[in-house]
């Protein structure tokens, strides 16, 4: 690094709506077991979005501004001493959460699971995230990406929660289950349904086939539109809530035993309730807008889930170990789909456009990244040019 050497990077100011490209110090190894990434792709999520419009997010300490983006694919350029599975060259994507040293879960690892609230979250909460040119991290949070994959590495940080909550649903019912433990993948032949189709609800739709269950998908768009299309092609069923509405679902396509639910819609999510068979299990994924206002027949749902033996978990953020599972999980959907994963990326900004991406959400757009760089392009990062489908 060039002594006095400044990086470009996204920040906001966490509570307004200023989005503004800044000048930062470019970061450099201060411990023996950190790497330094140049910054390939980052991600653009409702997260984001909301934090540029002035919702949840809070700057580091003793700052005003935070640097955001907390999906991420890099370069490592640079290793510290004590670092031993990486090296300059390979693909690396970061996890988001840092544990609040004080609890069991995140003494193992599991931040995810932190029973004080005290974690930090890079790009969303006390901790600047991967919005920038170059970051530099401990070697504990870097997962490797197989080159193969370098064109949807990006994904993996929304795959990895998908990969947590269906792995969560997946163990409560291996665990209550008595005849579960004697399918090895109790997912298999599984008939199941995914509400709202945008990124997060097309990978898990992607996860749920890749473990050979039957898989529908509900939204609100035409049957001929690039989520539903995107789902099609992969082999699931798309259900137009407009015409399929969720009182009517069992009636015609059969009881759900897995219900996953990205829509972020309390109704459309508690409705969906009578879809759900006799023992199934609902995670919800998707999190309501901060004035959200709901109501719903609390009595019915009370007493169909009792008399049906149901269980409904919430699950958000991931563990290290469910990172691995989605580039695993991307390195085979790659190879099976031929390139059609890569799909789920409809629009590339580059960084002087990601003020304006954030505030815009294209009807046609069901993933859109930042490109900072590409592999192997040296220390300076290429300007892609203007936004354009992928």
């Amino acid at each position: 690094m060039t002594p006095g050497a400044h990086v470009k990077a996204i920040a906001i100011r966490p509570g307004t709506a200023a989005v503004q490209q800044v000048d930062r110090p470019e970061p450099s190894i201060s411990a023996p077991d950190e790497i330094k990434l140049r910054v390939l792709q980052v991600g653009i999520c409702g997260t984001d979005r909301e934090e540029a419009g002035g919702g949840r997010a809070e700057a580091p300490a003793g700052e005003a501004e935070l640097v955001i983006g907390h999906e991420m694919l890099g370069e490592v350029v640079e290793t510290g001493e004590a670092v031993s599975r990486f090296r300059p060259g390979d693909l690396a994507v970061l996890t988001v959460r840092r544990g609040c040293g004080k609890c069991i879960p995140c003494a193992m690892d599991r931040a995810d699971m932190c029973l004080t609230g005290e974690f930090l979250e890079r790009g969303i909460r006390g901790l600047d995230g991967f919005q920038t040119e170059y970051v530099v991290d401990s070697e504990r949070y870097a997962l490797r990406v197989p080159r193969e994959i370098a064109s949807i590495g990006v994904l993996a940080e929304p795959l990895s929660v998908v990969e947590k909550a269906i792995d969560e649903a997946v163990r409560i019912q291996l665990s209550r289950l008595p005849a579960a433990a004697a399918t090895p993948d109790w997912l298999h032949g599984r008939r199941c349904l995914v509400a709202g189709l945008g990124p997060i609800g097309l990978l898990a739709a992607m996860v749920l086939t890749l473990r050979g269950a039957e898989v529908h998908g509900l939204d609100i768009v035409d049957e001929d539109s690039p989520r539903a299309g995107w789902l099609q092609q992969i082999g699931g069923k798309y259900v137009d809530a407009r015409r399929t509405p969720p009182d009517r679902i069992r009636a015609a396509f059969g009881p759900m035993d897995l219900l996953f639910e990205a829509s972020g819609a309390p109704r459309l999510a508690f409705n969906l309730l009578d879809a759900l068979a006799l023992n199934g299990v609902y995670v919800l994924t998707g999190i309501p807008s901060g004035h959200c206002v709901a109501r719903l027949p609390a009595c019915d749902l009370v007493r169909d889930m009792v008399l049906d033996n149901q269980v409904l978990i919430g699950s958000v953020n991931a563990a290290r170990g469910h990172f691995q599972l989605a580039v695993d999980d991307l390195f085979q959907a790659h190879r099976r789909w031929n390139g059609h994963v890569d799909r789920l990326i409809t629009h590339r900004y580059a960084p002087a456009d990601a003020p304006a991406a954030l505030r815009e959400h294209p009807p046609d757009e069901i993933k859109a990244v930042v490109e900072w760089a590409a592999p192997g392009s040296g220390s300076h990062a290429e300007k892609p040019g203007d936004a354009r489908p992928a």
